[in-house]
């Protein structure tokens, strides 16, 4: 697609319903759509809304070998549930590989790395087989996603990225999950709003931002599959 036509799809979708926004990008890039799901609740109603339409999205997750038990048996109870396979991709390096490579825990003292290895690499080389990807972000979410459009150019992939929640809110997506019995966390009731990867995710006190509990100890609010990483330094005790 051409700068104009994204412009175009992205004014035309502005508003629409996620089920809008993903019937598009289905019939524009058929055969050729993948969706990265981290199993937050935005993404669940995203997976929901993919098998209530029947749409022929390859849906995966980034299986980084560091999940919550938790977020594991919510993969499972979804695919159960919906009848969607979700595909685990992994790095090329297990945890225990990574140890013996660059020592124990690097997401201690290197989370870009961390996530470079577990995340990024592995999405980057998933996004070759694909002509647009789906993601659950919204705008509200960090400000690094704050001019995020329901259709863009993702320059770090080479693709059209689709956001069909951009324009939600926490309570849009709750109001969903509430209204359609969809199947979420448990650990989003025990304080933790936004769940990563086990030993990055903690709980967050009330009135804190919502992400605060993502790489608490850092200055870093991304894993960089939507932007540029952002750790600047350790946050001071």
């Amino acid at each position: 697609m051409t700068p104009a036509e994204i412009a175009s799809a992205a004014a035309e979708l502005e508003g629409a319903s996620p089920e809008q926004a993903l019937r598009w990008v289905v019939q524009r890039f058929p055969g050729r759509v993948g969706f990265a799901t981290a199993f937050g609740p935005e993404g669940c109603v995203l997976l929901e809304a993919i098998a209530r339409e029947k749409l022929a999205v390859d849906v995966f997750t980034l299986d980084t070998g560091l999940l919550f038990p938790e977020t594991v048996e919510l993969w499972r109870e979804l695919e159960r549930r919906y009848g969607v396979r979700v595909r685990g991709v992994r790095p090329s390096l297990t945890v225990a590989e990574q140890e013996v490579k660059h020592g124990p825990a690097l997401w201690q003292r290197a989370p870009d790395l961390c996530c470079e290895m577990r995340k990024v690499q592995p999405l980057r080389t998933e996004m070759l087989q694909f002509d647009a990807w789906i993601t659950a972000i919204r705008r509200d979410q960090t400000p690094e996603r704050a001019g995020a459009g329901a259709v863009e150019r993702d320059s770090k992939f080479g693709l059209v990225k689709v956001n069909p929640l951009a324009a939600w809110t926490s309570a849009d997506v709750w109001a969903r999950v509430r209204e359609r019995g969809i199947p979420t966390n448990p650990l989003h009731q025990l304080g933790y709003p936004s769940i990563g990867c086990a030993p990055c995710t903690t709980p967050v006190a009330p009135g804190e931002d919502p992400r605060a509990g993502r790489w608490r100890t850092f200055a870093k609010t991304e894993c960089g599959l939507h932007g540029r990483f952002t750790t600047k330094f350790p946050k001071e005790s």
